[in-house]
């Protein structure tokens, strides 16, 4: 593909870019359809959901209206005077129904100073309802302007929707203006030059741009989500500029080591290029274990990833050899002066990490025992993780006003302020039997101590559909929640109308929607993570034909996620360190966040260990022994593995500084392992678990012998390794020639083009 890419350089560069602006414009007039509600949760959330789907009967967007004196009561005129005039104020929008008075409903406080008025937003559908409600919020906030003496408040679904729109949308595009100057930022660092630091960013946004594009134009047949977008720029900026930093890098070095620049080309393609794909392979088939979950929102994040590291594999293994075959050495243009490149020691590599290499190769028992107990005690909180599907007011940032409403409601009515819901659909809804059965369920419900009123009933008579809102005690995700969803599910329901024959009620809500979704991770841990380490072991051992690298590579990330969970677990259920990041914690993890960590990062964690190791073998091949191929590899390989880290690590961190706690926590998880990876796994764990196992690295059993070989090209001579290359062995050599080649003649004529 690199040798193609090189000779037919203007058609890969043309055709690289007719293909981006083609898909992402097809993609952008054919629009995006998202997941559904039916689609998103599974058990009985999604059951009940589908009903009201297929009976046409449209869940509206609730919202509340706090009206709050310390002074009044809510049988006070004054107090009143307040209540009729948020009624007619939202009423006069003409954006509403279904007003409720708390004079009506009962919805007083206990203490009788706080009060709350119902009402439903107009919309077809949810985006139809958070489009409507603005103009509601403004007339709330009118009547406040009036009442300075009240607290007049509105919070509710379609209220924390068009919060979560904007945050979306503006942590979004703030996610992007800071990721790519960061990303461009750091390779400036690492190149020194401009040319060679944008070549990747250009590379990575264009395959990102491609790759929006391709996701639209599939979502119809697999529908997509707010999420996957995203997802698919935080990875897909992380894993294409690190594929074409370590495509460049390789054929820079051989460019520095006298090569012509064609034979650094293919050089580069054999070995940077193998293990740009081989790496890629692992991610595309890490994420494909997330279909094992049946969650159509990881679903729809594990396609767009998928689909942004494919494209960016193609644009690096083929547009990149067509640029720099294009640039040659112009690649190193727009130099900055005041950059001066890194120190590199006498055997390659730079002089700091080689400094950390030499103490771990000199006592490589002691420093994997003592890396693997750190590594272990970092790990260690993930024992005490709890996980949940976060409510709104744990999502959202600490001192937000919605989330302070939300807490001024729950004070006044203790309860979540969610309602379960449960959905009934019933042969005749309005039978006697079934009217008895609806009253018994509102009045058993309350009998358990466990809900609370007001409850509501909502027949719909001609499709046969009634629904029966229910509050529950509790925050909407901790025990007593929980404890209160079991007993309305397990005895008050099947009690009920579950006796009316042919009847079907599932139980729905913001409580029932964690319980069910958790319980779904839970079911979908053990296949995801069976599928992804058994196929990234298979991968592993066909690339290097080693089982001892293969369970290596395995146990190592193994340890780098377990790490990332224990962090994860510390910071944002126990608070520890949260502060640090504007965040506090908040007694749980989110459902979906730590099996999308491990499928995420045990993609990512192999770019690195296909590299080093590459690099590894690359050099035992050419005779070196294991522990001067590791030491060599190591030197080799770390200042483009650091750069790589701090590229991720710093677009990871960006997502970390985010509004949302779910993307705050993705973002932080992924931070920490990669920069444990980068480090104490690449750096310290690795080249000592390699130089123990001496030649036991490369074992293959006779009764393997039969995998079929997908091992590297092999490439010219390296001359930090083969004294054949060494300059100082042939006086009249240029200098980084190979020994023999005349002055001014052509390496790749003596062997140095990559052939087997």
């Amino acid at each position: 593909m690199g040798a193609w890419s090189a000779r037919h350089r203007k058609t890969a560069v043309f055709g690289w870019l007719l293909f981006v602006v083609l898909v992402s414009y097809l993609g952008g007039a054919h629009g995006s359809d998202k997941v559904t509600a039916a689609e998103s949760l599974p058990g009985q959330v999604a059951r009940a959901a589908k009903i009201l789907d297929e009976a046409g009967v449209e869940s509206p967007a609730g919202e509340t209206v706090l009206v709050q004196n310390a002074a009044l009561t809510a049988d006070d005129p004054a107090f009143r005077a307040a209540v009729e005039q948020v009624a007619a104020a939202v009423r006069g929008t003409g954006r509403t129904s279904g007003e409720l008075s708390p004079y009506d409903t009962g919805a007083v406080s206990a203490d009788g100073h706080s009060a709350l008025l119902r009402f439903t937003v107009d919309g077809a559908d949810d985006e139809a309802a958070v489009a409507n409600v603005p103009a509601v919020v403004d007339a709330v906030a009118g009547v406040q302007r009036r009442h300075a003496d009240f607290v007049i408040e509105e919070y509710g679904q379609a209220s924390s929707g068009k919060w979560f729109a904007d945050r979306f949308r503006d942590d979004f595009a703030r996610a992007e203006w800071t990721a790519v100057p960061l990303a461009l930022g750091i390779l400036l660092i690492a190149f020194g030059a401009v040319v060679a630091a944008v070549l990747p960013v250009v590379l990575a946004i264009t395959a990102f741009v491609a790759a929006g594009g391709l996701v639209a134009l599939c979502s119809g047949l697999l529908h997509t989500s707010d999420d996957a977008g995203s997802v698919m720029l935080l990875v897909g900026l992380a894993v294409g500029v690190d594929y074409c930093l370590f495509y460049l890098r390789r054929e820079r070095e051989e460019r520095a080591a006298g090569r012509d620049h064609a034979t650094a080309l293919r050089i580069a393609a054999a070995t940077s290029g193998r293990a740009v794909l081989v790496s890629g392979v692992t991610v595309v088939v890490a994420m494909a274990g997330m279909f094992l979950t049946g969650v159509a929102d990881f679903r729809a994040m594990s396609f767009a990833t998928i689909v942004v590291v494919v494209t960016a594999v193609l644009g690096s293994l083929t547009v990149l050899p067509a640029l720099l075959s294009m640039l040659g050495d112009r690649v190193e243009k727009g130099r900055l002066p005041f950059l001066r490149r890194p120190r590199h020691d006498a055997r390659g590599g730079s002089r700091f990490w080689g400094a950390v290499l030499t103490p771990v190769l000199r006592r490589p028992l002691a420093a994997a025992v003592l890396a693997t107990g750190l590594l272990l005690a970092v790990a260690a909180p993930l024992l005490t993780m709890r996980t949940a599907n976060l409510t709104f007011q744990q999502q959202l940032p600490k001192g937000n006003a919605l989330v302070a409403t939300a807490q001024r409601i729950e004070a006044a009515f203790p309860g979540s302020p969610a309602p379960a819901t449960v959905v009934v659909r019933a042969r005749d809804i309005t039978s006697p039997e079934m009217t008895r059965a609806l009253a018994d369920l509102q009045s058993r419900a309350l009998a358990t101590g466990r809900m609370h009123g007001p409850t509501e009933l909502t027949v719909h008579a001609g499709q046969n559909v009634a629904t029966v809102d229910i509050p529950l005690y509790g925050s909407g995700n901790d025990a007593v929640s929980a404890a209160a969803l079991r007993a309305l599910r397990e005895e008050v329901v099947p009690a009920t109308v579950g006796k009316v024959p042919g009847t079907e009620a599932p139980v729905t809500g913001e409580t029932a929607g964690s319980v069910d979704f958790n319980r779904q991770m839970s079911d979908s841990m053990l296949p995801v993570l069976g599928f992804v380490v058994a196929f990234a072991f298979l991968l592993m051992l066909l690339s290097f034909r080693s089982l001892s690298v293969a369970v290596t590579a395995v146990l190592l990330n193994l340890l780098s996620v377990g790490a990332a969970y224990g962090v994860l677990s510390l910071v944002f259920q126990h608070g520890v360190g949260a502060a640090l990041i504007g965040t506090a914690g908040v007694g749980a993890v989110e459902s979906w966040v730590p099996l999308f960590l491990f499928v995420i990062l045990f993609g990512l964690s192999m770019d690195y260990h296909v590299f080093v190791v590459s690099r590894i073998k690359e050099a035992h091949d050419r005779g070196l022994s294991t522990r001067d191929a590791v030491a060599h590899g190591i030197r080799s390989t770390a200042g483009v593995v650091t750069s790589a880290a701090v590229i991720m690590v710093g677009v990871f961190a960006v997502f970390g500084t985010l509004s949302v706690q779910s993307m705050k926590q993705m973002g932080v998880g992924l931070a920490v392992a990669v920069l444990i990876d980068a480090t104490v796994i690449r750096a310290v764990l690795l080249p000592a678990v390699m130089t123990l196992l001496d030649e036991r690295n490369w074992y293959l059993p006779r009764w393997l012998h039969w995998l079929p070989r997908i091992e590297a090209e092999t490439p010219a001579a390296d001359p930090a390794t083969d004294p054949a290359t060494d300059p100082a062995a042939d006086p009249g050599a240029p200098a980084g020639a190979p020994a023999g080649t005349p002055q001014g003649g052509r390496p790749e004529l003596l062997g140095a083009g990559p052939h087997r």
